[in-house]
This record gives C-alpha cells, sequence and structure tokens, in this order.
C-alpha cells in the first residue's frame, strides 16, 4: 500500500470517500510518521488522543454520508493559534503553560469541517523571526538535507517543515511580513497569505496586529484552495475581518490564463540577488509566457523603503500588544519584591532576544519626541507602497516576484545571528505585501545547484486571490516540481 502521508488532501479525500482507507488509519499513519521525525523538532506539543478522537468521529460522518469538506484530514497548527483546552504558547516562555479556554475562529472553522488536530508546532517566539532560532523550544530542522541542519525560515518553519516532511497533511501559518512564504520557500511547500481581512485574527495570538494574517501551507496549490476556502470568512469578534464571499478557489484551477498580464517589477531584482533565483525567475516568468500571458514590465519605486517601514511599524505594534503579558494573569511569573520587580523579573526571564530587541525598537519609535520622525513619517510612507501597487495593478493582473533571495541557510549562521539584518532581509520580497494589505502565494519552482528548494511569489490584488491560485496551478503544471519523499 501506498504511504499516505505522502498523499495531497484532495488525494485523501478522495481515498477516504472511497473507503481505501479509514480515517483512523491516515491518522494513526500520521502519527508514526510523527514519531519517526521528532529529530526534526516541527512539533511542541503532540495530541494523539485528541486526533485519534476527531478521526472516530469523522469515520461517523463518512458512514452516515454527511461527511464535510476537511473529513478526517490530519493538520498541524502553528502554535499561535489558541485551541481550547489544548496548551498554545507561541514558543515564548512567557506563556508557559498556558491553556486557552477558548478557540480561535480559524482553527474552529476547521474542525467544523472535519479535520484533525494532530498537535502543536514550532515557531519563532510570538513569531518574531525568519528561522525558527527564536523558539524557546529550539529550532526546527528544515528536512531537505537534514545532515546539513538547515534553518526551514520563519516563522512558521514548524509548519513549512512538517507539511515538507509529511508529518501532517497541511498546516496553518501566520503571515505578517513573509512568515508563510518564506519558509514555504524554504521547504519546497506551498504557502499563502490571504489578502488582509480574508482570515479571522481572533484567537490568534497577536505580533502586529496591522500586518498578521494567518494562512495555510500545503502541499501543492489545489490544497491550499481547499483549505484557505474553510479557513476564510467573515468573523464578528475581529473588527477587520472583512465581510466578503469567499469564492471557490478550487473552482479557478486549471482554467486558462491566455491574455492574463504578468507583472515583473524591475525594484525585485536588487543587487547581489541569487543568480540561481533569477534564472528560475526568468523561468518562470518564460513558462507563464507560453502559456498565453502577456508580461508586463512595471515599477514598484517605494519597494526600497519596505522595510526599514516594516521594522518601524511592525515593532512600535509589538511594544503595544505585548505590554499584556505581566506575569499578573497567565503565563510565567517569577515575583519580586515589589510589584514593578515582578513586572520586570517576569518579562526579563520569560522574553527572548529578538523578542526584546524588538519591544526596545518599538518602545522607541513610539517615544515623545520619535513619533513624528518615525512613525508617523513611515505609516506615510506605507500609504504610498499601497498606492505603488494600486497603479501597477491599472497595467497589471498578478505580479511575479522570488520570494526569498537566497537558499535555507544553516542553522547558527554567525552572519545572521550576529548581524539581525542580514536575517531580516530574507523578507525583502515579502514584506511590502504586508504593508499593503494584499494576497500573495510561494510555490516552489525548482531546485539549486545543491539541492534546495527555491520559490517564486505571486502577487494579486487585494480580495483577488483567484487570480493567484488560476495562475499558481499553471506554474506548478510547467514546474513539475517535486516535493520531498
Amino acid at each position: 500500500m501506498t504511504d499516505i502521508t505522502k498523499l495531497t488532501i484532495a488525494e485523501s479525500l478522495d481515498g477516504l470517500k472511497n473507503k481505501q482507507f479509514s480515517a483512523t488509519d491516515l491518522t494513526k499513519a500520521y502519527l508514526q510518521a510523527m514519531e519517526d521525525n521528532r529529530s526534526l523538532n516541527a512539533y511542541v506539543l503532540e495530541t494523539p488522543e485528541m486526533a485519534l478522537k476527531q478521526a472516530t468521529e469523522a469515520e461517523k460522518h463518512y458512514a452516515s454520508g454527511t461527511n464535510r469538506a476537511l473529513e478526517g484530514i490530519p493538520l498541524g497548527i502553528k502554535d499561535l493559534f489558541c485551541t481550547k483546552d489544548v496548551r498554545t504558547t507561541a514558543c515564548s516562555h512567557i506563556l508557559d503553560n498556558f491553556i486557552p479556554q477558548y478557540e480561535s475562529t480559524v482553527t474552529a472553522n476547521l474542525f467544523n469541517d472535519g479535520a484533525v488536530c494532530l498537535g502543536k508546532l514550532n515557531l519563532d517566539e510570538f513569531a518574531m523571526g525568519s528561522s525558527t532560532e527564536n523558539s524557546f523550544f529550539g529550532p526546527t530542522i528544515n528536512p531537505w538535507q537534514r545532515e546539513r541542519k538547515l534553518v526551514p525560515g520563519g516563522s512558521s518553519g514548524g509548519s513549512s517543515a512538517a507539511v515538507a516532511a509529511n508529518i501532517c497533511a497541511a498546516a496553518t501559518g501566520t503571515d505578517t511580513g513573509g512568515s508563510i512564504r518564506q519558509p514555504a520557500a524554504f521547504c519546497g511547500v506551498t504557502g499563502i497569505k490571504p489578502t488582509y481581512g480574508r482570515c479571522s485574527r481572533y484567537g490568534v495570538i497577536a505580533f502586529a496586529s496591522s500586518l498578521d494574517q494567518p494562512g495555510p501551507i500545503a502541499k501543492d496549490v489545489k490544497d491550499c484552495a481547499i483549505l484557505l476556502k474553510s479557513m476564510a470568512g467573515y468573523d464578528v469578534k475581529d473588527a477587520t475581518s472583512i465581510n466578503k464571499e469567499v469564492p471557490d478557489f478550487v473552482a479557478v484551477l486549471g482554467q486558462s490564463i491566455k491574455g492574463l498580464r504578468i507583472g515583473v517589477p524591475a525594484e525585485y531584482r536588487p543587487q547581489g540577488l541569487n543568480e540561481e533565483m533569477a534564472g528560475y525567475w526568468d523561468k518562470g516568468i518564460e513558462m507563464l509566457r507560453q502559456a498565453g500571458a502577456e508580461i508586463v514590465n512595471i515599477s514598484l519605486p517605494h519597494t526600497k523603503y519596505a522595510l526599514p517601514i516594516y521594522y518601524i511599524i511592525a515593532p512600535a505594534e509589538v511594544s503595544s500588544n505585548l505590554a499584556r503579558y505581566d506575569g499578573v494573569r497567565y503565563g510565567l511569573r517569577v515575583d519580586g519584591n515589589s510589584l514593578d520587580e515582578m513586572y520586570i523579573n517576569t518579562r526579563s526571564a520569560g522574553f527572548g532576544k529578538e523578542v526584546k530587541r524588538r519591544i526596545m525598537i518599538g518602545t522607541y519609535v513610539l517615544s515623545a519626541g520619535y513619533y513624528d520622525a518615525y512613525y508617523r513619517k513611515a505609516q506615510k510612507i506605507r500609504r504610498l507602497i499601497r498606492n505603488d501597487f494600486l497603479e501597477a495593478f491599472k497595467q497589471c493582473d498578478v505580479i511575479l516576484t522570488p520570494t526569498t533571495p537566497t537558499v535555507a541557510f544553516p542553522i547558527g549562521d554567525k552572519s545572521m545571528l550576529e548581524n539581525p539584518i542580514n536575517m531580516w532581509l530574507n523578507d525583502v520580497f515579502t514584506v511590502s505585501v504586508n504593508l499593503a494589505g494584499l494576497p500573495a502565494m510561494s510555490l516552489p519552482i525548482g531546485l539549486s545547484a545543491d539541492g534546495l528548494p527555491l520559490g517564486l511569489q505571486l502577487i494579486g490584488r487585494a480580495f483577488d486571490e483567484e487570480t493567484i491560485f488560476k495562475t499558481a496551478a499553471v506554474l506548478e503544471k510547467e514546474a513539475k516540481f517535486e516535493r520531498l519523499k
């Protein structure tokens, strides 16, 4: 029998409907795969009892013919999503043994559609990082060339590594500046950051509230389409949720892109761009041209400001959002001789280095005398970045760029750890999308000379994920990328 953990969601659903295997068989296969791959450190909490209980429930639905959209599909959940009665820590010491009494809207939607929860996945602490090295539980190892101990990207590194290693059928992720797309590129899987407001942020532990957006990481484009349909939707519990109908993303897959205008921005070909990445970008452009699309050269002139603007706005929101972690109500508490001392002790012990760095930066840019010079100016340039995209989309329907400037790098890479700006540069092609609130997908396009995945990014108009999916399906078919076996 084929290893059923290597099946896509679409293939697994067919197998379950045709009784080739049961939901319990599928769940047990993934649980065994998780056990065999614990050295990757992708999961920070496994929930086998919960998974088997949900699988048994799924079998009842199949037996009665009432099976739902994701009936019996085993998923990994990024440990940033609150899961009722299941420990949720954001991979931070300060949330030690925090057990939510409520469910995030996204995970509730998935479980209501019949999905099975295998466990909680590793991430950079509070989603702050591009390598998963900032996790309190230690780094996740990229399953490609395990002996080299490469990073899986971040912050959704546990999610992308777990999908690539076939230790979940798919996973949830969140994307604040590239945290779905960059790890998807590093691990040779597919991930989409939806339009801001498409998926509810309720129950997702906040990093930067005006930038965060949940989305799926999966084995291929179709699986992302299936998952996003379940994850998305209006939610009264999230003030930034948009009341817009969720399309059938799967329905557009396989449609022709003849006449579609593909924008290629000059600013995404900076000095120092990896030559192999540039080569695959050119190949992707040619694949779309051969499929009948029109290639249009566009300009996004304020792109060069995106990274510094992001690292003003995001830390400012961090300093506000993380003020709630004080040792009083939940999580870690380190006592002191006074209330102030308890706050200091708890936050000093509870937060990691990168989180502290961003809190300090954020507090500085919001402080009296610097607010106008930094934060207010950054918000004005953010508007200009969004305007660049609005102008570009008058000329094109979707934009094609690299996802990352390089392939995955080794865990503990000194150039990254000793100079945080080098780490932040991993997001140079992705942060603009978050600042503008647009949807974007990363999908694998090929392998570097030393056998590591490279990804291309498709950026669409707000709430036009359908064009991204339609275009991605064509690229995926032409690229013929072979997933990790």
